[in-house]
């Protein structure tokens, strides 16, 4: 059963709603109704025994208002995340409406593929935390009904209906999730947080003024490098005075800093140091982001072009160790901590269903097992040459290394190393479940063709880096695939089990971790949920395979203590 909702209508608090109810072929069961937004919530509450899949412009939409009403909802069908994955799935076959969404092609000059599969940076003009900008009018309630049947018969066409299905229903849960740990919000003790900042940085200054250790950090510089006038935060000014004194370097990054031997190298690396812990989360991050006992970010669900999620504002996925003693617990409450460890080359194991690979895996440190079977124990070697097939690190010690690997895991290498060479060649590349890595566009082709010796060696730098990029997507889009699936297993879990409200007890996820807020007495049971979702992803995924995706889990009362 599915039940569509018309978009809103540009405020939470006003205008009516209209709701529809489908069949699970996408056809109209009875007549439109229309509730006020105000009602929308004991409606969805009344809806929600029957289980029903609701189908939603956008779950950042519509999901939070309901939230904040005391409603939840168990599955939903987010039109504009699927919208997303069709866009670029190579499984999904030709039809009117995937031919519309693909009409502008890949995005960018062509020059070269995402440098990174990492979170985009945050925009410059991004609105405050406190000032939300009013949504405009969405479509009708029958343009997001054809919308969905358009996407139905998508992915109903695909190469492996199964699997798009199943990245498209967690990549919805997801959806739910990320609405659900901002409705709740991460546990952040703000006083915790200050102690830590006045014993590293001094009381808190005047707005303007460095804190006493930066600016002590900051003379000491200056005596070192006989620059009076020197503002260390200039990286302009810092270079030209440690070129005065003879240090040369390029940049001021911490390890070309440290091949050097000069009184003013530890003053700077330490006031480096400081220095991004006051920018990234001092006393106006804690202001801005920590309020009530909680820091509410904003995840961005397949934020990341291989899926993996990102935030807006916050740095939510980039909680630095130095402030993680901060967040801890409500009273009667813990932290059940889980990683799910080496997942990537466990990943890549499964992709190539390399038995002896896995049999590297089996019950132990994957890099260590790799070691044991053809690195002579040498862990180090193991882990380098494994992360270089990862992400193409095919130079230097990683490169001697690869045909040594390759040899062991033939089956594995294989899926990394045809990945690349469709990404040289300008093709594009899927996950395992069908999330696309979009082909090159026209002007990366015309590159190719040119004919000058200049030309060419750019062509050929352009071509490397995107065989890069495609080596390593069908390893980390397929392994996000696995993460958000263990995620959607581990809220149906802790709902099954009949957890506190709320609903969800997931307070942070970071690609391969998991943190569940849970009364003290469940702990050793939300453990057990942790473990056994994540067995259950694997089957859902996978099925039966000899491949161990081990996770291990930790019982604390502070993040800092999780690792």
């Amino acid at each position: 059963m599915y039940i569509a909702v018309a978009p809103p209508s540009g405020r939470a608090d006003a205008g009516d709603v209209e709701l529809q109810r489908l069949d699970v072929d996408g056809e109209l069961v009875g007549g439109a109704r229309t509730v006020s937004r105000r009602e929308l919530p004991s409606v969805v509450a009344t809806e929600e025994p029957g289980r029903p899949r609701w189908v939603w412009s956008s779950t950042r939409q519509w999901y939070p208002d309901l939230l904040r009403a005391g409603s939840d909802v168990d599955r939903c069908w987010d039109v504009a995340l699927t919208r997303t994955i069709l866009t670029n799935s190579p499984s999904s076959g030709a039809s009117p409406y995937l031919v519309a969404l693909r009409a502008n092609g890949p995005s960018g000059d062509g020059t070269e593929p995402p440098r990174t599969l990492l979170p985009p940076p945050v925009a410059a003009n991004q609105h405050s935390l406190f000032d939300q900008p009013q949504e405009p009018p969405g479509p009708r309630l029958d343009k997001v009904v054809e919308e969905f049947r358009n996407q139905l018969a998508a992915s109903a066409g695909t190469t492996d209906h199964s699997r798009l299905s199943l990245l498209i229903a967690a990549e919805s849960a997801g959806g739910l999730i990320a609405a659900e740990m901002e409705h709740s919000g991460l546990p952040w003790r703000r006083d915790v947080h200050e102690d830590l900042l006045e014993r590293t940085l001094g009381p808190r200054p005047r707005e303007g003024a460095r804190p006493v250790e930066l600016e002590r950090l900051a003379e000491a510089l200056r005596t070192a490098l006989g620059s009076p006038a020197l503002n260390p935060d200039s990286p302009q000014d810092m270079l030209r005075a440690l070129h005065r004194a003879g240090i040369e370097v390029r940049t001021t990054r911490s390890w070309e800093l440290e091949q050097h031997d000069h009184p003013a190298i530890e003053p700077l690396l330490a006031y480096k140091k400081l220095s991004r812990l006051l920018t990234a989360n001092g006393w106006t991050w804690l202001d801005t982001w920590v309020h009530g006992g909680r820091f509410r970010p904003e995840y961005v669900v397949g934020g990341v072009v291989s899926g993996r999620w990102a935030s807006r504002g916050g740095g939510a996925l980039q909680i630095p160790r130095q402030v993680r003693d901060a967040v801890r617990p409500d009273d009667g409450q813990c932290f059940v901590v889980a990683d799910a460890a080496q997942l990537e080359p466990r990943v890549l194991a499964a992709l190539g269903r390399d038995s002896a690979l896995a049999a590297a895996a089996r019950g132990r440190d994957l890099y260590q097992g790799i070691a044991d079977q053809g690195f002579g124990g040498d862990r180090s070697k193991a882990k380098l040459a494994m992360l270089g097939a990862m992400y193409g690190a095919t130079s230097g010690e990683s490169g001697r290394l690869m045909p040594q690997l390759t040899r062991a895991y033939p089956r594995a290498i294989g899926v990394v190393e045809a990945a690349a060479r469709a990404g040289e060649t300008g093709g594009g590349v899927s996950s395992y479940l069908g999330r696309g890595c979009p082909p090159a566009s026209e002007e990366w082709f015309a590159r190719q063709r040119t004919t000058t010796a200049e030309e060419q060696r750019r062509a050929d730098s352009a071509a490397r880096a995107r065989g890069r990029f495609t080596r390593n997507f069908v390893v980390q889009a397929s392994a996000a695939e696995w993460a958000l699936c263990w995620l959607a297993e581990v809220r149906r879990r802790i709902a099954t089990a009949a957890f506190p409200e709320p609903r969800s007890r997931i307070a942070f996820f970071l690609h391969d971790e998991v943190m569940l807020h849970v009364p003290v007495a469940r702990a050793e049971e939300a453990q057990f949920i942790l473990e056994d979702a994540a067995r259950a992803a694997t089957r859902l995924i996978f099925g039966d395979i000899p491949i161990d995706f081990a996770i291990t889990t930790a019982i604390v009362s502070s993040y800092a203590d999780a690792k």
